[in-house]
Formats: structure tokens, sequence, C-alpha cells
């Protein structure tokens, strides 16, 4: 259940290496104090698991470096993701590790970085590479904070613990009935939670209730993953927006579902006039405070529609009318529906995902915009970010899409036995924009 991400900066001027980078960590940890925390359990698991300050914390065992064989391709960049990605995190430490990665090729490097969901839960707490990035290059160490400062808080007794969870208990007795809750994974209670948070929520009862289409990309997965890339120009993009009429979202789920219709028909799968792929989708309806204003809409893909602009309007119509209906669940709700308030639109999409059952939905798109003015780390520049959203159980493919800078980066994370063709879903991916770029001509 780890929340990935893929960065790769331009040749930088200045010296880039793990000294540099956990000088800069450090400069900047206390803004994100949960990464100085491990998880512990409380006894006899009766109440959640807590945060405690990890005293022997060690950043250079999180902060790591690693190289490809020069001059390192893309590919072998991608397989070292997926290879990264796909090994459990020290559960008796804190859950991120950063990985900074060289002998790419023209000079560039990269930074992979890995971090448990749970170390996202919560409003405030935020993702480590927000933390990081700089507006200018020359911005790195103009208020450094005083990192080496930190003095960790002693780790409470088995038996302090325990008075803990009691008083929890007696003061909040709806906290017990939360954690058998959150334990269980059966599809009714799952069901019965999202229609108990709000009448607001039926319709999206009512449809995670009828199983997901049959799908490929609904089996059983293993642990090794792959990892592969699409990149556009967000440009692109915005020409379609404004000549159909739909929003930038509605584009890139279009793209999707061209992509995957070409897909499901090269590896030679059934694709009729009413096939669809079920997609959960996590909207944000006010980019400005994403944390209060989450939506998310489950959406049936019209892979079996062959007109790329009707399968655009479709997709559009499904989100409108998802969005109007009522058929979506507030960030507060998914709070109090699933135990968490996640920093981010991917980390919120990936942790939802993880608590449905694989029967609801056929896969997890994410799409996050992010900022159109270039970042910096150490005095490098950012020139793609890719998301990488975890699998669930049964679930064979996540897609997540962020805007950077005027361009659109995608990353695909799948099973290595199911998809072992991940790199040509993506390849469809590009296709499928540009099919829609060509009526654009017409």
């Amino acid at each position: 259940m780890h929340i990935g991400g893929l960065a790769i900066f331009a040749p930088p001027q200045e010296p880039f290496d793990t000294a540099m980078l956990a000088g800069l960590v450090d400069s900047r940890l206390d803004l994100v104090p949960r990464y100085r925390q491990r998880v512990r359990e409380t006894p006899g698991g009766l109440a959640a698991p807590v945060w405690v300050d990890d005293e022997n914390f060690d950043l250079g065992y999180h902060v790591r470096r690693t190289a490809l064989p020069r001059p390192g391709s893309d590919e072998q960049l991608h397989e070292l993701v997926a290879r990264v990605l796909s090994r459990p995190l020290d559960r008796d430490r804190p859950l991120w590790e950063m990985y900074l990665v060289e002998g790419l090729a023209e000079g560039r490097v990269a930074l992979v970085t890995k971090t448990h969901q749970a170390l996202v839960d919560g409003v405030g707490a935020i993702e480590i590479g927000e933390v990081l990035f700089d507006d200018a290059p020359d911005d790195v160490g103009a208020d450094p904070l005083p990192g080496n400062s930190w003095v960790p808080r002693r780790e409470p007794s088995t038996v302090g613990l325990m008075v803990g969870v009691l008083n929890e208990l007696v003061t909040r007795p709806s906290a017990i009935v939360g954690t058998v809750q959150h334990a269980a994974a059966d599809i009714g209670r799952t069901v019965g939670r999202v229609a108990a948070t709000s009448a607001s929520a039926l319709h999206v009862a009512r449809t995670i209730t009828r199983p997901a289409p049959n799908s490929p990309l609904n089996v059983d997965i293993g642990e090794a993953r792959r990892f592969a890339t699409s990149t556009s120009s967000l440009d692109q993009y915005r020409l379609l927006h404004q000549h159909y009429d739909s929003t930038i979202h509605d584009v890139v789920l279009a793209t999707v579902t061209g992509g995957l219709r070409s897909w499901l028909q090269m590896r030679g799968e059934p694709v009729t006039g009413r096939s669809t792929v079920r997609a959960l989708v996590p909207v944000s309806v006010n980019e400005d405070n994403i944390d209060t204003t989450l939506a998310t809409v489950i959406v049936e893909l019209p892979v079996g529609e062959p007109s790329p602009v009707v399968r655009l309007h479709q997709v559009a119509y499904a989100m409108r009318a998802g969005l109007e209906d009522h058929r979506t669940v507030s960030a507060q709700r998914l709070a109090g529906l699933a135990g968490f308030a996640p920093a981010t639109l991917h980390a919120a999409g990936a942790r939802l995902a993880g608590g449905l059952s694989h029967r609801v939905f056929n896969l997890l798109v994410t799409n996050a915009p992010g900022p159109q003015q270039p970042r910096y780390l150490g005095g490098a520049r950012l020139v793609e970010a890719y998301p990488v959203s975890p699998l669930s159980k049964g679930q064979a493919l996540s897609i997540g899409v962020t805007s950077y800078d005027g361009r659109v980066f995608a990353g695909l994370f799948g099973d290595r036995e199911a998809m072992p063709d991940l790199d040509i879903l993506a390849q469809c991916l590009d296709d499928a924009l540009a099919e829609l770029l060509a009526t654009l001509d017409v």
C-alpha cells in the first residue's frame, strides 16, 4: 500500500548527491513530523495502532542512493521503480523511503519516493515531496529549519498504552465500533458504511452493490509489479476541452477509455458495443481546498464505443451526472467512512480503493492537477513527475495522472504477471489522445 512517485530532473549545475539530499530532507523534516514516527500496535488490538517517535531514527536508512548502468534508459528506470515499490516497508521504522537515482542518460537524475498511505492520514499530514520543492533554483537553504534540534518523545509503556486505550473506549465507546468496522473486508459491511454516511450516498451504495464488469483487470495478484509512463502536452487537452465543451478531467478519462479499448482488442478480449470498464475516480471540485471538496465517482468507461468523440461525450455526461445527482462522497465523509482524511488526491483515491471489494470496480484512475510553473529540488529543475498509486486486492492496474509545467504525466502501475503488456497500454493511451486530436481536423 505504497504511495509512490518518480521525479526526473534536468542535469543539475551544482552537486546533486545523497549528502545534499539528506541535508535538505533533514532541514525540512520538522514540517512533516510523522516522518520521524513509527507505528506501534495497541495491546490486544482493542484500538487503532498509534504513532510514536522513533527514538533510533536514522535518516541514512530512509534516504538512499542507487544507480543505473550508464547510460541508463527509461526502461531500466521504470524497472527500478517497479522493484522498489514492490518491496514491503519495514514496520519497525517510519514508513517511507527515498532513492536518489544516478546514471541516467543525458546527465539527468531521478528521485523515487515510497510512502505508506498511513503516513499521510489526517488533515495536515502531508507527503514529504510537498515540502522539498522550491519555486526557484536559488531558494534552497533560504530558510532552513533546524532539523537536528528534534528530540524524540519517550515511547509510552505497554501499561500506558493500555490505560490510553481504556480511556478512549470509556469516553468514546463508538471508537471500538469503528475499529471493528475498519477490520471488516466484507463487501456488505462496506456498502453499509457508505450508505450510512449520508442519504446522499444512496446512489453510491446502489452502484457498488452491482458487480463490476468482467475484466482481465480483476485477477488474483502477486507481490511483483511493473511500471510504465505516458507523457503528453497539457495544451492538447485544453484544445479538446474547449472544442467539445468538456472538462480537462473528462478528456483525461476519455483518453484512458480509448487506450483501454485498444489494449483489450489487442489482447483478443471480447469488446462489444455495450462493453464498459468501471473506474473509481476521485475528483477535486475545488482545487484550492482539496481536503474538504473531494468527490468520488464510480463511472462506467464506454470502451465498447468506437467513436472517440462519442466516448468523450459519454464520459463527460457520466461525470456530470455523478457529481450532480449526489453519487459522490465528500472528503469529510470519507474520513468518517474509513478512518482517514488524506492530504492528497492520489492518496485519497488509493486509500478508498483499498477499502472496497475488487467486485466494486475494475481500476482506480486518479488525476491531480499540479503547479504549472517549474519546481526545483536542491537547485535542479524538475522536468517530469509521475505518480504511482498502489494496487488493491484483485486489482491488476492503477493509473495516476498529474499535470505539471504544461505537460501531463501518467504513471501506470500493474501486477507483473497479469500486466506483461503494460508498456503497450501506455502506448495505447498516447494513440487514444492522438485519435481524439485528429477529430479536430475534420
